[in-house]
């Protein structure tokens, strides 16, 4: 068997529709579309020296110090320069468009959807017997026995046993909506009484509820979700249709989307 594998695009293209990748990478095309026709009907441009800032950051962000690694890089992606120009091109064109819609909604967005970004520390376990369940509960409650020790003898996983059940910093969204209630409502620190869902019945210690706060981090979250809700927004308008050489499937042109996706 020879060394060498041949592929031709359309056996790429076979592979992104038998491997059931080509909705997203028809929608991810689309969207490219999107940002850039908006981008113009709002007037947004782009520096030089902003596009230059923005290569230079894509460069460090995948480990490109040497003239080399960033060759080796390009020709792993098979990619050009101008390619790699067009990368960082639409990655700003992104970021200034989502700046450009709703920089002014973070903070609103923000104190309508505080208790969202809420945090609670926890630790859990989680049993398959709502009796005994039960029984340790009320147990823990009257310091016959701690958690750790309960951790140690119920909990599978090597790595959350070693650590006591410690489940980290979560938000409301990472937690189920039944257990987000109790967890949510607890007065920390405080072990809630079980939660039974399809997973078992589940002992948390709420150890902590941590107040969102406004920061530069949350700010950059938030601008990000809203951007992306909006995007969904738009693909959702669209009929995107694409050519697949023997089908007829084709996207529209860039006039066709921007104008069904106003």
């Amino acid at each position: 068997m020879s060394n060498i594998v041949k592929i031709s695009s359309e056996d790429i293209i076979y592979h992104l529709k038998i491997s059931c990748q080509l909705p997203s990478l028809l929608d991810a095309i689309a969207t490219r579309t999107i940002i850039t026709e908006t981008a113009e009907k709002e007037g947004i441009t782009i520096e030089i020296a902003e596009l230059q800032q923005t290569a230079d950051s894509l460069r460090l962000a995948n480990n490109l110090i040497k003239a080399e690694d960033t060759w080796e890089w390009l020709q792993k992606h098979y990619l050009t320069l101008d390619n790699f120009e067009e990368i960082a091109n639409i990655n700003l064109l992104s970021a200034k468009l989502a700046h450009h819609l709703f920089a002014e909604k973070v903070e609103p967005f923000f104190y309508a959807h505080q208790l969202d970004y809420s945090g609670a520390v926890t630790y859990e376990i989680i049993l398959d017997d709502e009796d005994l369940a039960l029984e340790i509960f009320y147990a823990l409650q009257e310091g016959e026995i701690s958690f750790q020790e309960v951790a140690r003898q119920y909990i599978e996983n090597p790595e959350i046993r070693r650590a006591g059940g410690y489940q980290g910093i979560r938000k409301r969204s990472d937690f189920r909506p039944e257990i987000a209630a109790a967890v949510f409502a607890a007065n920390p620190p405080e072990i809630i009484k079980p939660v039974i869902t399809p997973k078992g019945v589940h002992i948390i210690i709420v150890e902590e509820i941590i107040a969102p706060e406004l920061n530069e981090q949350m700010r950059v979250a938030i601008l990000g979700d809203l951007f992306t809700n909006w995007l969904k927004e738009q693909i959702n308008k669209l009929e995107i249709v694409a050519t697949l050489g023997d089908e007829i499937n084709s996207p529209p042109s860039p006039i066709q989307i921007f104008s069904e996706a106003s």
